[in-house]
């Protein structure tokens, strides 16, 4: 016996996408973006200081990164805890001495434990918001008033601390859930950093009004390959120095690209694993044509382009 017609209909059954969040499209059928001064890729690094509690509560789900083993799990949390200690002065010194613009992605929790820091970083590049601290994930069914309450502590808590606007968002863990656009819209967020699944900006629609999604990629993205994958150092420096070259490449032939590296401090903050920053840095600037921006600065390049025929 056949299903009933009815269980193959979806109202909201579209071209592309079954949802309304952003039209569908391929990105080699968009109008070529053209990145200041003529360079060819747009270069996009961002360090997140992450704050992981020593009483996780792993609820709904256990924070990726987070403690494994019973608590007290001092191993795990020093070793996170490194990266904000230590970690983030050498990514810091790899950056600022080749002149390199980057954006930090900073839990507002962490910017009350440590004001200093975040003064420190808040000074070299654009602050993005990163959620309360990793175990206060965004998850689908969670209590919208809660999650608004949370959402508007995170970000006074980093625009007080850091004298920025901070209108870029990355949820711990890239989780959201169905509510976290429209209330990032309505708490003045601008651009998200969630969705990993183009090469460029896109338009992102919300009922609170419209959002840039600002795609920052995991596929090379340190913890992913390095604690995720488990592929060595080289690969790591391997894989994201292909990446670039491909875009490079693509970029010269069909319009500007965006690549975007996402680094952990108490990962490639390191003494084993600095140089290997270095390396990827310093082939990153050996191309021709590519330009190291803030988020901010690249989205607003990306819109004033949208807003023209």
């Amino acid at each position: 016996m056949s299903l009933d017609r009815e269980h193959l209909e979806y109202p909201q059954r579209t071209y592309g996408m079954d949802h309304q969040r952003y039209d569908w499209s391929m990105l080699s059928d968009r109008k070529p973006v053209v990145w200041p001064d003529g360079h060819k890729l747009a270069l996009w690094i961002n360090v997140s200081l992450q704050h992981f509690p020593l009483n996780q509560r792993g609820i709904p789900f256990p924070p990726p990164g987070g403690m494994t083993m019973p608590y007290p799990d001092l191993r795990h949390f020093t070793l996170r805890d490194y990266g904000n200690r230590v970690g983030i002065y050498r990514v810091l010194d790899a950056l600022t001495s080749r002149g390199m613009q980057a954006s930090f992605a900073v839990n507002g929790q962490l910017a009350q434990r440590t004001p200093e820091l975040l003064r420190t970083v808040a000074e070299a590049g654009e602050i993005i918001a990163h959620g309360w601290n990793m175990d206060s994930p965004h998850y689908g069914g969670m209590d919208k008033e809660e999650e608004r309450q949370l959402i508007a502590q995170t970000l006074g808590s980093l625009r007080e601390a850091s004298g920025q606007a901070v209108t870029g968002w990355l949820s711990p863990g890239r989780n959201e859930s169905e509510n976290t656009p429209e209330l990032l819209a309505e708490c003045g967020v601008a651009y998200l950093c969630d969705w990993v699944n183009d090469d460029l900006p896109y338009p992102f629609a919300t009922d609170a009004g419209p959002l840039t999604a600002l795609p920052l990629t995991t596929e090379i993205e340190d913890r992913f390959v390095l604690q995720n994958n488990l592929h060595s150092e080289d690969s790591w420096v391997e894989q994201v120095c292909d990446a670039c070259d491909l875009l490079h490449e693509e970029a010269s032939r069909e319009g500007g690209r965006l690549l975007s590296l996402s680094l952990h401090p108490w990962l490639v903050g390191q003494p084993h694993r600095i140089g290997k920053l270095e390396t990827i840095l310093d082939h990153l600037q050996s191309k021709d044509g590519v330009w190291s921006a803030t988020p901010g600065d690249i989205v607003a390049c990306w819109q004033a382009q949208q807003d023209t025929k």
